[in-house]
């Protein structure tokens, strides 16, 4: 099968020379004024820890609803534990997309300054590896996230640094999504309703199955199938915001199997890279000119986060 995004080699821009970081830089450009979503490999994320959480998650699940239910954190919006079947849903739909979720936050330590910001995550006692597991792909996730957003900082001209403080002890969300077998004809065709991502950029470990489509600049839902190994990017709707439109959040969706794989479940873990809630997501002046004229009023990242989540119905 032909493949529908660029894939570039983050260790050519971790480990290499000024020529190679160069090239990396104008090649991760390209791709996403392109196309949106980017592939990525050798990538500093260990195989076999994300197999492992995977296994992990698989068997979170499996348990009982009561059981998941009771890893729910009420008035967190989702931040922190279990989100049950049918909560999210796409800002423009009235429909629950047909997931269940997990989410891990940022780890700090009881002193730090920012802990009141940084609930416990939760622990799963009938999955005690699962805690530790999820910390150490989260930590792993936010390292290769850091150099791709160097990457990115270089692009724009802002200096490589330009995003390091910023997201440092950031509120980076990592996600565990399981998308139950479909058993009867759905509301909407659909697993999760087209959408754009909230944060800076979203790294994603290949899915347990497919059905992650993009939407092209020609308007085309392209399928994505990363090889194996491989982690997806794709920009968020802050950086978007940030940028005044010039790198552009991508839409995309997750759609329903044919009928005869109905019975599949999908599984898939997103890692939402977002910075610290005071970073200010003015429209850089760079990116506003005659041509592409102011288009957002200024925000913090928390306040646009805060603004967001009530849309796709996760905060009341």
């Amino acid at each position: 099968m032909a493949r529908t995004i660029p894939v570039v080699d983050l260790s050519t821009f971790v480990n290499g020379n000024e020529a190679e970081r160069s090239a990396f830089v104008d090649k991760l450009g390209k791709a996403f004024h392109e196309v949106g979503f980017v592939g990525v490999v050798n990538h500093g994320i260990d195989k076999s820890l994300v197999d492992d959480f995977y296994a992990k998650s698989k068997d979170f699940f499996s348990l009982p609803v009561e059981e998941k239910s009771s890893h729910e954190v009420k008035g967190m919006a989702g931040q922190r534990g279990y989100t049950s079947f049918g909560t999210e849903h796409a800002k423009q739909s009235k429909v629950a997309d047909l997931k269940e979720f997990f989410q891990i936050g940022q780890f700090v330590a009881p002193d730090h300054p920012m802990k009141e910001q940084y609930p416990d995550n939760v622990k799963v006692d009938a999955v005690p590896e699962f805690y530790d597991l999820g910390k150490n792909l989260y930590k792993s996730f936010e390292k290769s996230g850091g150099e791709l957003l160097k990457a990115i900082a270089i692009h724009l001209d802002l200096g490589e640094d330009y995003f390091q403080k910023k997201i440092k002890d950031g509120n980076s969300i990592l996600r565990t999504i399981h998308y139950p077998p479909i058993t009867e004809e759905p509301r909407t065709a659909i697993r999760a309703e087209q959408h754009e991502d909230i944060n800076l950029i979203t790294l994603l470990v290949g899915a347990s199955a497919g059905g992650l489509q993009l939407l092209n600049n020609d308007g085309e839902w392209l399928d994505i199938t990363p090889e194996e190994d491989e982690i997806v990017i794709n920009v968020g709707d802050m950086l978007q915001r940030l940028t005044n439109n010039y790198l552009k959040s991508t839409t995309h969706r997750v759609v329903n199997p044919p009928k005869e794989e109905w019975h599949v479940p999908r599984l898939s873990i997103p890692f939402f890279l977002h910075p610290k809630s005071e970073m200010d997501l003015t429209c850089l002046d760079d990116c506003v000119s005659d041509e592409r004229p102011l288009a957002y009023e200024p925000i913090t990242a928390g306040e646009y986060l805060d603004e967001r989540l009530r849309e796709i119905g996760l905060k009341k």
